[in-house]
């Protein structure tokens, strides 16, 4: 199962969150319907553009709860570090660690995450 996460500037819109997940897919040669969800921090939760993308692919956007993207010597940490993440959101990536916490335990990112305007994205492979 693929996660894609979610970062972005306040008010972006659908179309901007597709092209950033089209992006992170063609980097790693994947189609749309692999991926099974979107995910995002509750400090996105407000963010349309995530939800209507979501929609508009018919997978749902999972919000992960902020414990799960703490930083920890036990679980995968992220490929990416922002100093502006880290201060607003209390992750180095926003993107990178909602794909990793709603993968699931043992999950993988595919790589750092993409950067597309104003929205960035992250994709992670859950692993049984």
């Amino acid at each position: 199962m693929i996660v894609a996460g979610i970062g972005s500037r306040k008010g972006v819109g659908a179309a901007e969150v597709r092209r950033a997940l089209d992006a992170a897919l063609a980097a790693h040669g994947l189609e749309p319907s692999a991926v099974a969800a979107l995910a995002t921090t509750p400090f996105k939760a407000d963010e349309a553009g995530i939800f209507e993308a979501g929609k508009a692919m018919g997978i749902p956007v999972r919000i992960v709860e902020p414990a799960a993207v703490e930083i920890r010597p036990d679980r995968q940490s992220t490929l990416t570090r922002s100093a502006l993440s880290l201060s607003l959101a209390g992750t180095p990536s926003v993107s990178e660690s909602a794909a990793l916490a709603a993968a699931g335990p043992g999950a993988r990112l595919l790589g750092p995450r993409i950067v597309m305007g104003r929205v960035t994205c992250a994709l992670a492979e859950s692993r049984p």
